[in-house]
């Protein structure tokens, strides 16, 4: 994980204000670039995460829940046998904020860990 990576996964989530305001293309761009496989697509940020075997894949969205009810910010999950499909987006401000790509850091540190 690089070191902007290991930033965004130490901060917290802000609520969503009146005055919250999605983030410029260049500033999902730069964000973007230094997550690891995850995508843009319309106005959400995307990954799909694979698995050995459905226990891990729970034990998986499990510890993705865990950290959105933590951070208050909830991402929609696809889960099949093998995989799961994250896709976060701020829908109070109709796009992505610095929220989605904290939550995406710190699943992202999940990932590493379970794999361990």
């Amino acid at each position: 994980m690089n070191t902007v990576a290991n930033e965004l996964a130490s901060l917290n989530c802000k609520a969503c204000e009146g005055s919250t305001s999605r983030l410029a293309k260049q500033e999902i761009e730069r964000l973007l670039n230094n997550l690891d496989g995850w995508t843009k697509l319309d106005n959400e940020l995307v990954k799909t995460y694979h698995f050995k075997n459905y226990f891990e894949t729970m034990a998986f969205v499990n510890a993705t829940a865990l950290v959105s009810h933590q951070e208050n910010h909830h991402p929609d999950l696809e889960v099949s046998y093998q995989q799961c499909r994250v896709r976060y987006s701020t829908h109070a401000i109709g796009g992505l904020s610095d929220n989605d790509f904290i939550c995406a850091a710190k699943i992202d540190c999940l990932q590493v860990r379970q794999s361990t």
